[in-house]
């Protein structure tokens, strides 16, 4: 294949790419917009693989068997790995991205089969540098995500004595060593600061990750799928092929976009994200919580639930992680339909962070088939809690925590949440009264228009489901 067929092909993938993820933001064309990221993959690895730059006679059995093991992976990861681990998936796969790009910049660095000089030399350099330091960052990082995410490690943020000054201290020494690194005579003098600041970065990702408490995990997710994007980018410039260098922008471009999303959903800005501390592990409440909410708690059985969804004209179900982790969405999809049928008005509120991960929800709601229109957005819903009947809460805490507007102590004060107590009744269904993931109480529980639904959420929702039929 010519430079020029080659070169074609890459601009057709680019653009099936700026399809796919225009595809992907919207659920309804969400399969179309995963097919055009499928095709514009499978010519751009058709173009890299019979392109100028590839010796098909000695490449062509390792580029077969890297093929044939990765596709190994990758079905058996779509065949086997459930919804509710999908967060930590994603978090793994970010890991393979930044590994990748340390690795080619190693390779770049040591390959004599290309010498540069000058300030041709220089510039290559310093995106193997770069690189290096994106790639290190996103695989030590992602892998405390997946810790974190998959229960391996616990959602406390570890905060550190002077963490900010250690931060500081790193980003200095990893300048001073890129400047040796780019002075170094030869490969044999450079690979020493590179090694070091490999190192550091390899800290970095992780002091990191483990300062970020629980609740700010869905933007730790967009945070280093934008990491994955910039380092997939610099490979792109250490191996000078356009195709990665556009792919890695738009990755990282929408994963930045993204994280700033989540942080405007949750009221807090990037930085203060990266900053560390909120939110804890195992359902304590932080010391700044402010007064302990005080009430009765009135639980009812799932007849009674059952009750008060016939008689209900206006519906809201609030989907959370308790929803996922229960793997119900296929029975509040059999609930919906039911009661849809029956006349009920029935709509989805979903907010930003519910979940472990961005869309988490929505990806469950779409598994189950519940239709595209009744799945709203918090902005789009929020004003309709004073006129509707009954609030479901699956599973959810922090995204409907009065505390958030009521209580400016509270940690996640002024945080958006959806106002389900405005309902004329909202029912909360959990296992417990523990916390969620944030470790902030919520004075929902103990609202005069609240009933507790307590136990699994699967097992709840089909004894509600016979209820409504019977």
């Amino acid at each position: 294949m010519s430079d020029n067929i080659a070169t074609v092909a890459y601009l057709g993938a680019a653009i099936l790419f700026i399809m796919s993820l225009g595809g992907l933001s919207n659920p309804e064309t969400s399969r179309r917009g995963n097919f055009y990221g499928m095709v514009g993959m499978t010519i751009a690895v058709l173009a890299t693989v019979f392109g100028p730059r590839v010796d098909l006679v000695i490449g062509l059995p390792w580029i077969l068997g890297a093929l044939a093991v990765g596709g190994a992976v990758g079905l058996y990861a779509a065949r086997k790995v459930q919804m509710t681990q999908m967060p930590e998936l994603v978090a793994l796969m970010h890991s393979l991205v930044g590994l990748a790009a340390g690795f080619v910049g190693f390779a770049s660095y040591v390959d004599t089969s290309v010498v540069y000089s000058g300030a041709e030399k220089a510039i290559h350099e310093v995106e193997i540098y770069i690189g290096i330091l994106i790639g290190a960052v996103t695989f030590s990082g992602s892998i405390i995500a997946f810790g974190k995410l998959s229960g391996k490690i616990g959602g406390k943020p570890l905060l550190l004595p002077a963490r900010h000054a250690l931060n500081l201290l790193g980003l200095v020494v990893v300048i001073w060593y890129g400047v040796q690194f780019v002075s170094a005579p030869d490969v044999n003098a450079g690979m020493v600061p590179l090694a070091i600041m490999t190192v550091i970065a390899l800290l970095f990702g992780i002091h990191m990750v483990m300062a970020i408490g629980g609740a700010d995990m869905p933007v730790v997710v967009s945070m280093l799928n934008s990491y994955s994007g910039w380092a997939a980018a610099a490979t792109g410039f250490m191996l000078a092929n356009d195709l990665l260098i556009v792919t890695g922008a738009l990755v990282g471009s929408s994963g930045a976009i993204l994280s700033y999303i989540m942080c405007r959903a949750m009221n807090r800005n990037f930085i203060s994200v990266i900053a560390g501390g909120f939110g804890t592990g195992g359902g304590s409440t932080p010391a700044a919580s402010g007064e302990q909410p005080a009430g009765e708690v009135v639980a009812v059985s799932a007849v009674e639930t059952a009750e008060m969804l016939r008689s209900a004209k206006s519906v809201v179900i609030i989907p959370g992680y308790g929803m996922a982790v229960a793997q119900a969405q296929h029975t509040v999809y059999e609930i919906t339909k039911l009661l849809r049928e029956k006349g009920v008005n029935v709509r989805f509120a979903i907010h930003p962070v519910a979940g472990r991960m961005p869309g988490h929800m929505n990806v469950l709601l779409a598994e189950a088939k519940v239709p595209y229109d009744i799945v709203l957005e918090m902005d789009e819903i929020n004003d309709d809690f004073p006129d509707t009947d009954v609030s479901i809460v699956i599973g959810a805490n922090d995204i409907v925590n009065p505390a958030a507007e009521d209580d400016p102590t509270s940690p996640i004060a002024g945080m958006p949440v959806l106002q389900v107590w405005k309902s004329k009744t909202s029912i909360v269904m959990k296992r417990s009264m523990a916390s969620g993931y944030a470790g902030v109480d919520n004075p929902l529980f103990f609202k005069e228009n609240n009933r507790m639904l307590f136990g699994d959420a699967k097992k709840m929702l089909d004894e509600v489901f016979v209820a409504l039929k019977g």
